[in-house]
């Protein structure tokens, strides 16, 4: 298994490292990436978010391995996870409405507060304690996912008066550094935590001077902004409105809830299948990150105009891909047959997977739901999501260790196989829809029909 992981994390990250040069080589450079002004202040965001994204990743791959550690049991560790999911959708659904009132920036500086304390909550076997760090984390999360960007947009159209066209150019470039910070992140885990036997805390410990730093730098750097709020209650009952009256919309939120649901199962599963036999968690987890970064280029290299493969057919082939997986990992976790290798690469078929279906599905809601109501619509989709993947760590946490991985692994195959068949009712209604396609390079919509 230790063999399988380093030659897997190689052979993957030649692989990135090979289309992303080629794709490097083949665009021609814009005029948004030689005006000086729009890099300084792109820097200035950088410097701040990629502290943020680094400091998040460093703690992934030891999470689980901390709890175990700890000597809490599987079912113990499931509440963790619970008490995590649960508390991000809690803050998920009112970030927006506080980010606005306390203001962005202020709210970049408390993420990086409450983020340090849910590190320094690690250092603590007390399981209350932890459960605290819990609930912080889910709060850091969604400050996350939603200041940073934010203070981002607000900055980059109304104080420097930038066009908007150039603002998926940085978040283009967040997507990509941000695979390449969670690679780097896990080799840097699995450094302080194995090959210097700092344990598997030093991950938590190493992540709170880069939470610190990215504080210090927004809180001296970012100007501060704010916007008019919208009531909490308008923004869902449009979310809700806009779910009920569009089809589109309503499958879309299906494919998203069963997906992603599926997809946090996996994040607390794959610890337990692996490291009982002798898997480097930090190199597994960079082998993931890496996985879903070759999905990411096989995303932009099939939609370019040399294939132009639609992201509606993308979304259909990352969900017959974690079917497959889902069923290969039935068999290669069966009872007294484990099969390590096949797990993992059944894992890396995942990850590869996330890398299609998460730029296809951002297509998609982009094309799909108004602008005015993504907030709530999106608030609505979690709400779903987050309660299955709840609900699937509450069986693990009442089931044998034994046979409830395989289970398991076997409920989230039909779970996979009901988000297929929503997949096939989005495709059915989009087919003839010239809007949900990539554009040509000469601005119309290619001529096949999806």
């Amino acid at each position: 298994m230790l063999v399988t992981a380093y030659l897997a994390f190689v052979v993957l990250l030649a692989s990135c490292l090979g289309l992303e040069l080629s794709r490097c080589r083949a665009k021609p450079p814009g005029r948004a990436c030689s005006n000086p002004s729009f890099l300084r202040f792109q820097l200035d965001f950088y410097q701040v978010y990629f502290l943020a994204l680094a400091a998040d990743w460093l703690q992934a791959p030891y999470l689980y391995k901390l709890y175990q550690h700890y000597h809490f049991l599987e079912g113990q560790i499931a509440i963790f996870y619970v008490c995590g999911l649960a508390s991000t959708v809690l803050f998920g659904l009112v970030a927006s409405s506080l980010v606005d009132w306390l203001g962005r920036k202020k709210s970049c500086v408390l993420f990086s507060l409450t983020y340090s304390l849910c590190c320094l909550t690690k250092l603590s076997r007390d399981y209350f304690v932890l459960l605290v760090g819990r609930v912080l984390g889910g709060l850091s999360t969604a400050l996350l996912f939603s200041a940073f960007e934010a203070w981002y947009i607000h900055e980059h159209v109304e104080r420097h008066d930038f066009p908007s066209e150039w603002i998926p150019v940085t978040f283009a470039r967040v997507a990509f550094w941000n695979h390449v910070l969670a690679v780097v992140a896990g080799v840097a885990a699995e450094a302080v935590a194995s090959w210097m036997g700092l344990g598997p805390v030093a991950p938590f410990v190493a992540a709170i001077p880069l939470l610190a730093l990215a504080g210090s730098l927004a809180l001296r750097n970012w100007g501060e902004n704010y916007d008019r709020q919208r009531a909490f209650s308008r923004t869902c009952a449009g979310g809700l409105r806009c779910l009920l009256s569009d089809r589109r919309v309503l499958l879309l939120g299906i494919i998203q809830a069963l997906f992603e649901s599926v997809i946090f199962i996996f994040i607390f599963l794959w610890t337990p299948v692996l490291h009982p036999h002798g898997a480097p968690l930090g190199i597994i987890f960079s082998s993931f990150m890496a996985a879903s970064l070759l999905g990411t280029s096989l995303y932009r290299i099939a939609t370019s105009k040399r294939y132009r493969l639609q992201p509606m057919h993308l979304l259909s082939l990352a969900v017959l891909i974690v079917v497959f997986s889902l069923f290969m990992l039935t068999f290669s976790t069966s009872p007294g047959q484990e099969s390590p290798v096949e797990s993992f690469i059944a894992f890396l078929l995942i990850e590869l997977a996330c890398g299609l279906y998460f730029p296809s599905m951002s297509f998609l809601r982009r094309k799909v739901i108004p602008e005015t109501e993504q907030a709530g619509v999106l608030n609505w989709f979690r709400v779903p999501l987050h309660l299955l993947a709840c609900l699937g760590l509450l069986v693990l946490h009442d089931s044998d260790r034994k046979t409830g991985t395989r289970n398991m692994f076997s409920i989230c195959s039909a779970v996979m196989v009901m988000a297929l068949l929503a997949v096939v009712g989005l495709f059915t209604v989009v087919r003839h829809d010239a809007e949900l396609r990539v554009p040509s390079p000469t601005g119309e919509p290619y001529a096949p029909e999806l």
